[in-house]
Protein backbone atom coordinates (compact mmCIF):
# COMPACT_ATOMS: atom_id res chain seq x y z
CA UNK A 1 0.00 0.00 0.00
CA UNK A 2 1.22 3.61 -0.91
CA UNK A 3 2.46 5.25 2.24
CA UNK A 4 -0.15 8.04 1.20
CA UNK A 5 -3.43 6.04 1.31
CA UNK A 6 -1.86 4.56 4.53
CA UNK A 7 -2.21 7.51 6.59
CA UNK A 8 -5.10 8.58 4.52
CA UNK A 9 -6.83 5.01 5.64
CA UNK A 10 -4.80 5.55 9.25
CA UNK A 11 -6.49 8.90 9.62
CA UNK A 12 -10.06 8.06 8.64
CA UNK A 13 -9.87 5.08 11.12
CA UNK A 14 -8.81 7.95 13.95
CA UNK A 15 -11.62 10.16 12.73
CA UNK A 16 -14.43 7.00 12.72
CA UNK A 17 -13.09 6.40 16.18
CA UNK A 18 -14.17 10.11 16.89
CA UNK A 19 -17.95 9.34 15.75
CA UNK A 20 -18.12 6.27 17.75
CA UNK A 21 -17.19 7.49 21.04
CA UNK A 22 -18.85 10.90 20.71
CA UNK A 23 -22.19 9.12 19.49
CA UNK A 24 -21.59 6.90 22.44
CA UNK A 25 -20.83 9.56 24.68
CA UNK A 26 -23.68 11.83 23.45
CA UNK A 27 -26.41 10.09 22.22
CA UNK A 28 -26.13 6.20 24.47
CA UNK A 29 -24.35 6.71 27.85
CA UNK A 30 -25.16 10.73 29.09
CA UNK A 31 -28.64 10.23 28.37
CA UNK A 32 -29.03 7.52 30.24
CA UNK A 33 -27.19 9.55 33.67
CA UNK A 34 -28.31 13.51 33.26
CA UNK A 35 -31.58 15.00 34.01
CA UNK A 36 -31.03 18.32 32.58
CA UNK A 37 -33.98 19.52 34.16
CA UNK A 38 -33.69 17.52 37.54
CA UNK A 39 -30.63 17.84 39.83
CA UNK A 40 -32.10 15.49 42.74
CA UNK A 41 -32.66 12.61 39.67
CA UNK A 42 -28.83 13.10 38.46
CA UNK A 43 -27.93 12.73 41.28
CA UNK A 44 -29.08 9.79 42.42
CA UNK A 45 -28.47 8.53 38.81
CA UNK A 46 -24.93 9.33 40.29
CA UNK A 47 -25.03 7.42 43.18
CA UNK A 48 -26.78 4.03 42.04
CA UNK A 49 -25.34 3.90 38.56
CA UNK A 50 -21.64 5.20 39.85
CA UNK A 51 -20.27 2.34 37.07
CA UNK A 52 -22.01 3.94 34.50
CA UNK A 53 -20.90 7.42 35.17
CA UNK A 54 -17.16 6.25 35.46
CA UNK A 55 -17.75 4.37 31.92
CA UNK A 56 -18.82 7.79 30.31
CA UNK A 57 -15.90 9.53 31.92
CA UNK A 58 -14.26 7.24 30.59
CA UNK A 59 -15.32 7.28 26.97
CA UNK A 60 -14.84 11.25 26.73
CA UNK A 61 -11.17 10.49 27.69
CA UNK A 62 -11.24 7.84 24.77
CA UNK A 63 -12.28 10.90 22.88
CA UNK A 64 -9.85 13.26 24.12
CA UNK A 65 -7.31 10.39 22.80
CA UNK A 66 -8.75 9.64 19.09
CA UNK A 67 -9.23 13.27 18.71
CA UNK A 68 -5.71 14.30 19.89
CA UNK A 69 -4.22 11.77 17.66
CA UNK A 70 -6.89 12.26 14.70
CA UNK A 71 -5.18 15.79 14.84
CA UNK A 72 -2.01 14.81 14.39
CA UNK A 73 -2.62 12.39 11.79
CA UNK A 74 -4.28 15.02 9.52
CA UNK A 75 -1.55 17.13 9.94
CA UNK A 76 0.78 14.44 8.46
CA UNK A 77 -1.73 13.57 5.81
CA UNK A 78 -2.30 17.62 4.22
CA UNK A 79 1.68 18.69 5.27
CA UNK A 80 2.83 18.33 1.84
CA UNK A 81 -0.13 20.27 0.85
CA UNK A 82 -0.09 23.44 2.61
CA UNK A 83 1.78 23.16 6.02
CA UNK A 84 0.07 26.40 7.80
CA UNK A 85 -3.31 24.90 6.88
CA UNK A 86 -2.62 21.71 7.82
CA UNK A 87 -1.22 23.01 11.14
CA UNK A 88 -4.16 24.95 11.36
CA UNK A 89 -6.21 21.51 11.45
CA UNK A 90 -3.92 20.30 13.90
CA UNK A 91 -4.03 22.71 16.25
CA UNK A 92 -7.76 23.34 16.61
CA UNK A 93 -8.06 19.62 17.12
CA UNK A 94 -5.93 19.99 19.62
CA UNK A 95 -7.83 22.66 21.15
CA UNK A 96 -10.97 20.21 21.01
CA UNK A 97 -9.30 17.69 23.02
CA UNK A 98 -8.46 19.96 25.40
CA UNK A 99 -11.85 20.89 25.64
CA UNK A 100 -12.81 17.29 26.02
CA UNK A 101 -10.22 16.78 28.65
CA UNK A 102 -11.45 19.58 31.36
CA UNK A 103 -15.42 18.20 30.80
CA UNK A 104 -14.57 14.81 31.77
CA UNK A 105 -12.93 16.54 35.10
CA UNK A 106 -15.70 17.87 35.83
CA UNK A 107 -17.89 14.73 35.25
CA UNK A 108 -15.23 12.80 37.43
CA UNK A 109 -15.61 15.58 39.91
CA UNK A 110 -19.06 14.95 40.00
CA UNK A 111 -19.14 11.34 40.56
CA UNK A 112 -16.36 11.87 43.12
CA UNK A 113 -19.36 14.50 45.09
CA UNK A 114 -21.85 11.67 44.90
CA UNK A 115 -20.03 9.28 46.58
CA UNK A 116 -18.73 11.48 49.40
CA UNK A 117 -21.20 14.41 49.21
CA UNK A 118 -21.10 17.78 50.89
CA UNK A 119 -23.63 20.89 50.95
CA UNK A 120 -26.16 21.06 48.09
CA UNK A 121 -24.68 17.56 46.36
CA UNK A 122 -27.27 17.56 43.86
CA UNK A 123 -26.98 21.28 42.87
CA UNK A 124 -23.28 20.93 42.84
CA UNK A 125 -23.07 17.68 40.52
CA UNK A 126 -25.78 19.63 38.20
CA UNK A 127 -23.01 22.49 37.76
CA UNK A 128 -20.42 20.29 36.90
CA UNK A 129 -22.63 18.43 34.63
CA UNK A 130 -23.80 21.78 32.98
CA UNK A 131 -20.63 23.42 32.56
CA UNK A 132 -19.38 19.87 30.87
CA UNK A 133 -22.24 20.75 28.51
CA UNK A 134 -21.23 24.23 28.01
CA UNK A 135 -17.74 23.44 27.21
CA UNK A 136 -18.71 21.70 24.64
CA UNK A 137 -21.24 23.98 23.02
CA UNK A 138 -18.35 27.08 23.58
CA UNK A 139 -15.79 24.67 21.88
CA UNK A 140 -17.92 23.88 19.06
CA UNK A 141 -16.03 27.01 17.67
CA UNK A 142 -12.82 25.00 17.13
CA UNK A 143 -14.62 22.11 16.13
CA UNK A 144 -15.96 23.94 13.44
CA UNK A 145 -12.49 26.01 13.01
CA UNK A 146 -10.67 22.66 12.16
CA UNK A 147 -13.22 22.06 9.41
CA UNK A 148 -12.41 24.91 7.40
CA UNK A 149 -8.60 24.56 6.71
CA UNK A 150 -9.55 20.59 6.67
CA UNK A 151 -11.64 21.69 3.64
CA UNK A 152 -8.99 24.06 1.78
CA UNK A 153 -6.56 20.86 2.13
CA UNK A 154 -9.40 19.12 -0.06
CA UNK A 155 -9.92 21.36 -2.22
CA UNK A 156 -6.01 22.36 -2.84
CA UNK A 157 -4.23 18.61 -2.75
CA UNK A 158 -7.00 17.00 -5.30
CA UNK A 159 -6.87 14.13 -3.53
CA UNK A 160 -10.21 13.83 -3.05
CA UNK A 161 -14.22 15.43 -4.47
CA UNK A 162 -13.73 18.93 -4.68
CA UNK A 163 -17.45 19.16 -3.41
CA UNK A 164 -16.04 17.53 -0.02
CA UNK A 165 -13.79 20.24 0.38
CA UNK A 166 -16.45 23.01 -0.35
CA UNK A 167 -19.02 21.05 2.35
CA UNK A 168 -16.11 20.89 4.64
CA UNK A 169 -15.30 24.61 4.43
CA UNK A 170 -18.87 26.04 4.18
CA UNK A 171 -20.18 23.51 7.39
CA UNK A 172 -16.52 24.54 9.60
CA UNK A 173 -18.14 28.10 9.20
CA UNK A 174 -21.82 27.14 9.65
CA UNK A 175 -20.66 24.96 12.87
CA UNK A 176 -18.93 28.62 14.02
CA UNK A 177 -22.20 30.79 13.62
CA UNK A 178 -24.18 28.00 15.45
CA UNK A 179 -22.31 28.42 18.75
CA UNK A 180 -23.07 31.96 18.36
CA UNK A 181 -26.24 31.54 17.86
CA UNK A 182 -27.03 29.50 20.73
CA UNK A 183 -26.03 32.26 23.29
CA UNK A 184 -27.06 35.36 21.27
CA UNK A 185 -30.67 33.24 20.45
CA UNK A 186 -31.23 30.74 22.83
CA UNK A 187 -34.93 30.24 21.87
CA UNK A 188 -33.32 29.29 17.95
CA UNK A 189 -32.17 25.96 18.43
CA UNK A 190 -33.94 24.41 15.20
CA UNK A 191 -31.40 27.53 13.88
CA UNK A 192 -28.59 26.38 15.94
CA UNK A 193 -29.18 23.12 14.88
CA UNK A 194 -29.53 23.23 11.05
CA UNK A 195 -26.41 25.37 10.54
CA UNK A 196 -24.22 22.55 12.02
CA UNK A 197 -25.97 19.86 9.56
CA UNK A 198 -23.46 20.74 6.52
CA UNK A 199 -20.14 20.13 8.75
CA UNK A 200 -22.32 16.88 9.85
CA UNK A 201 -22.39 15.80 6.07
CA UNK A 202 -18.81 17.25 5.27
CA UNK A 203 -17.49 15.32 8.11
CA UNK A 204 -19.14 11.43 7.46
CA UNK A 205 -18.35 11.88 4.06
CA UNK A 206 -14.27 12.31 5.13
CA UNK A 207 -14.56 9.39 7.24
CA UNK A 208 -15.66 7.19 4.47
CA UNK A 209 -13.40 8.44 1.85
CA UNK A 210 -10.54 8.41 4.05
CA UNK A 211 -11.04 4.84 5.01
CA UNK A 212 -12.87 3.26 1.66
CA UNK A 213 -10.55 5.00 -0.63
CA UNK A 214 -7.76 7.22 0.85
CA UNK A 215 -7.07 9.36 -1.81
CA UNK A 216 -7.72 9.45 -5.60
CA UNK A 217 -5.21 7.13 -7.83
CA UNK A 218 -3.48 10.02 -9.69
CA UNK A 219 -2.35 11.09 -5.89
CA UNK A 220 -0.18 8.41 -5.98
CA UNK A 221 1.30 8.43 -9.22
CA UNK A 222 4.46 10.02 -9.48
CA UNK A 223 3.11 12.82 -11.67
CA UNK A 224 0.55 13.13 -9.18
CA UNK A 225 3.35 13.62 -6.50
CA UNK A 226 4.88 16.00 -8.90
CA UNK A 227 1.76 18.36 -9.42
CA UNK A 228 1.48 18.06 -5.11
CA UNK A 229 4.94 19.00 -4.59
CA UNK A 230 4.95 21.97 -7.16
CA UNK A 231 1.43 23.12 -5.34
CA UNK A 232 3.12 23.33 -1.77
Amino acid sequence: MHPLVRTARETGLLYLGMAITGVAFYLVLLPRLYTADDPDATLANLVTRESLARAIVAVELLMVVVQALAAVWFYRLFRTVDRVAASGIAAFGLVNAVVGLVSAALLGTAVQVAADPFGDAAATAHVLYLISENMWAVGGLFFGLWLVPMGWCVLRSGWMPRALGWILVGGGFGYVLSAFVRYLAPDAHVLAEALAYPASVGEFWMVGYLVVRGVRRQAVDPAGELAVARAA
